[in-house]
């Protein structure tokens, strides 16, 4: 792999690691998976809009372009929902071991979307992950709701890697990332709004849930999401979703060690969380070998 592809790749895996402290952050924060994720956009937002003007990059973009970033941006809104949602009812360990299986959405999704040649292999390794995942599930069925919600996160974490490897073609990474995090607060405010959920309770934070919101929105929000988004200029759809799936590896040694017992799991589900992994390694070394980035 080239010098550059490797630097690339590197960066990406320190991306995928702060991702991984994300679920630690998400289970520390005591609000619910709605008004932290509203939160954590509003802020990154924020974030971002201050960056631009720092380094003043040019704001406007096609109305038809704003139309489909904002759209975009319902669809990451839903996925960090689904995410934060996982880890309330179930926990960091569980939500991180599903995620896995975006690898194997993404497979099945850009032949379908962008018409891209099956790759057999990447296929053979996602049923792979998901035998890991029916491991998982058969030992730890108390975790059903949580499973569900994960999976739906892998499939609209995927959806949007599909997306947004194209938009990237044509656009500043940075200002897709501010018009998709300003489309998701716009989504998640209307259904706020809708369900009378804005009382004088709801802005109310306490000082340490602020000071993790603080840590969410700038490090593990608008620095990553930004990176992530200009690194699909050099790095496949499908690469930055496999590497994604080594998330877990983090997050998990993360969690055992900042919450002890309450994330240590049966030994079926490591024997499952180490299949998933090691079809994500072993995927890795064949795309190196072929030098597809």
């Amino acid at each position: 792999m080239p010098n550059d592809n490797l630097k690339n790749y590197l960066h990406l895996h320190f991306i995928v690691f702060i991702w991984g402290f994300t679920a630690i952050l998400g289970a520390l924060i005591s609000l619910d998976a709605l008004p932290l994720v509203w939160f954590r956009m509003l802020f990154a937002v924020g974030f971002i809009l201050i960056y631009i003007f720092i380094k003043k990059i040019p704001f406007r973009i096609s109305t038809k372009s704003a139309v489909k970033f904002i759209l975009t941006g319902f669809i990451i809104a839903l996925h960090w929902f689904a995410f934060f949602k996982a880890i309330k009812v179930s926990n960091v360990s569980i939500t991180l071991a599903c995620l896995s299986t975006g690898a194997l959405f993404t497979s099945l999704l850009e032949p379908v979307l962008y018409g891209k040649k099956i790759v057999w292999y990447e296929v053979f390794f996602g049923l792979l992950v998901v035998l890991g995942l029916c491991i998982i599930f058969n030992v730890e069925g108390k975790y059903i709701e949580g499973m569900i919600y994960a999976l739906i996160c892998a499939f609209l974490s995927a959806l949007f890697a599909v997306i947004n490897s194209q938009f990237v073609k044509t656009h500043n990474p940075v200002i897709i990332s501010f018009y998709e995090l300003a489309g998701g607060v716009v989504f998640f405010t209307g259904l706020l709004l809708f369900s009378h959920s804005f009382t004088p309770n709801f802005f109310q934070l306490s000082s340490k849930d602020f000071m993790y919101l603080m840590i969410l929105s700038s490090i593990c929000t608008a620095y990553a999401i930004i990176a992530s988004t200009s690194l699909m200029k050099h790095l496949s759809a499908y690469t930055v979703m496999l590497t994604i799936n080594l998330e877990p590896i983090y997050g998990i040694i993360l969690a055992v060690i900042i919450f002890k017992e309450k994330e240590k799991m049966s030994p079926e589900f490591y024997i499952g969380a180490i299949l998933i992994l090691a079809t994500v390694i072993i995927n890795a070394i064949i795309k190196s070998r072929k030098k597809v980035a």
